[in-house]
C-alpha cells in the first residue's frame, strides 16, 4: 500500500520544550488538577493495604490503555491472569489465555517492573524505557516489532488500514538526541536554556508525554509505553507518593480530542491547548479514581462485617484481603496463598458461594480447581 503523505504533519523540530506557555490560561486548570491528584493520593495513603484498591484499578488501566491500541479483553480475564501469574512463570501461565488478554496483562507487568527498577535506585533512562518496551512486547503480535529496540526506519501515524498518514514522527537518526532532550527536561527544573522560569512539575509531565508520543521511538507500543511514563513521571517528580495514578480511561473516552490536540502541537505550535487538555484529564481522572477508591473502601468496610459474621473465624480478615486483592481467583490458589489453613479456606469458599458473595466463573475441570469472581467489587471497576 502506497502511503499518502500529502496532509501529514511533521514533527516539531527544535520546538521542544516550548519557549512560551499561556500561564494565565493554564493556572486554574493546573491548580484544579494538582488538588484533585493530591486528594486521590491522600486516599491511597490512608488505606492500611493500598493494594486492595490498586489491583482492580491497575486492571482497569491495562484494559483502557490497550483498547486505545485496538486490543480488547475483559477485566475478569486480566485479573485472573494477574492472580495466576503471581509466583509462577508468566510465560507458562499465559499459554492458556487469549493473546489479546496476555498483551493487556503485559501492560501492568511492565508498569510494575519499571516501578521496582526506579524504587531500587535506577534512573528514568533510555535503557529503562527500552526494558519496559521489551516486557510489553514479549508475547503475541509484539514479538515481531523489535521489542526493546528503537526504530531504525521512519514510522508513520494514521488510521488503521488507511494509506493516509496524519503525522510523521522524528526521523530515526535524530531520535537519540530527541530522547536525551526529553529525559533531561523531566529531570531538570528549568523550562529551557532560554529562560530561568521554573515550570510546575505537572506541566512538565504533560509536555513530556506529548514529546514522547511525537518522537514515537519504537515500531509499536509507543502509546502504551508513553502512558506508563506518565505514571512514573508523576511519582518521580513527587506529585504522588507511589506510582499508582492511571489516566488511560480518560484518554480512551476522549480519544479524538487526545489525537487532535497532540497533532496540533506540531501543526500549530499549540502547546498551551495540549497542556490544558492534559490537565483537564488529570483532574477528571483523579476525581473518578477517588470516587472508585472511596466506593471500594466503603465496600471493604461493609464486607468486613459480612465476612466476620458468615465465616465466623479469626481468619476471616485474611480471606477478605485476599479476595479484594484478587477479585478473580482460582480456588486452589486461595487455599494455598491466603495464609489460611487449607481446610478452613476450603470451608470459606463453600460458605461464600452459598451466601452469594462470590460466583463461579469457571467450573472445576480435571486437575484444575474452579475459578471464582467477587462480583460486588468487579461492578465498581468494570469498564
Amino acid at each position: 500500500m502506497k502511503l499518502n503523505l500529502s496532509n501529514a504533519v511533521h514533527y516539531h523540530t527544535h520546538k521542544f520544550p516550548p519557549k512560551e506557555l499561556d500561564y494565565t490560561r493554564l493556572l486554574p486548570s493546573l491548580l484544579e488538577a494538582t488538588d484533585a491528584l493530591a486528594r486521590y493520593d491522600q486516599m491511597l495513603q490512608s488505606m492500611h493495604n493500598s493494594e486492595i484498591l490498586l489491583a482492580p484499578l491497575r486492571g482497569q488501566e491495562s484494559l483502557a490503555s490497550s483498547r486505545m491500541e485496538g486490543t480488547f479483553s475483559t477485566l475478569e480475564e486480566i485479573l485472573q491472569l494477574q492472580e495466576e501469574s503471581e509466583g509462577q512463570d508468566p510465560d507458562e501461565v499465559s499459554k492458556e489465555y487469549r493473546s489479546e488478554a496476555v498483551e493487556t496483562y503485559l501492560y501492568g507487568r511492565a508498569l510494575k517492573d519499571a516501578h521496582r527498577q526506579l524504587h531500587d535506585g535506577y534512573p528514568l533512562s533510555q535503557s529503562l524505557i527500552k526494558r519496559m518496551h521489551q516486557l510489553l512486547l514479549s508475547f503475541g503480535r509484539g514479538t515481531g516489532k523489535s521489542p526493546g529496540e528503537y526504530k531504525t526506519e521512519q514510522n508513520y501515524i494514521g488510521s488503521s488500514g488507511s494509506a493516509q498518514v496524519s503525522f510523521i514522527p522524528i526521523a530515526p537518526e535524530q531520535l537519540e538526541s530527541g530522547m536525551e532532550a526529553l529525559l533531561d527536561f523531566l529531570e531538570n527544573d528549568s523550562t529551557s536554556k532560554n529562560t530561568s522560569t521554573s515550570m510546575p512539575p505537572l506541566l512538565r509531565v504533560a509536555l513530556a508525554h506529548l514529546e514522547f508520543e511525537a518522537l514515537h521511538p519504537f515500531k509499536d507500543g509507543n502509546g502504551r509505553v508513553g502512558r506508563i511514563l506518565i505514571t512514573l513521571s508523576l511519582w518521580k517528580l513527587g506529585l504522588i507518593s507511589k506510582p499508582h495514578f492511571y489516566i488511560s480511561r480518560y484518554f480512551e473516552e476522549h480519544k479524538a480530542d487526545y489525537i487532535t490536540n497532540m497533532r496540533n502541537v506540531s501543526a500549530e505550535n499549540a502547546w498551551t491547548a495540549w497542556a490544558q487538555f492534559f490537565l483537564t484529564g488529570v483532574a477528571s481522572q483523579a476525581r473518578q479514581n477517588l470516587a472508585i477508591a472511596e466506593a471500594i473502601a466503603s465496600l471493604y468496610e461493609e464486607m468486613k462485617i459480612r465476612f466476620s459474621e458468615d465465616l465466623a473465624s479469626r481468619y476471616s480478615s485474611h480471606a477478605l484481603d485476599y479476595i479484594f486483592t484478587n477479585p478473580v481467583f482460582r480456588n486452589s490458589r486461595f487455599t494455598s496463598n491466603a495464609q489460611i489453613p487449607k481446610q478452613t479456606a476450603a470451608r470459606f469458599s463453600r460458605v461464600l458461594l452459598e451466601e452469594g458473595l462470590i460466583t463461579t466463573r469457571l467450573e472445576a475441570s480435571g486437575s484444575k480447581s474452579a475459578v471464582y469472581a467477587f462480583e460486588p467489587l468487579l461492578k465498581l471497576v468494570r469498564i
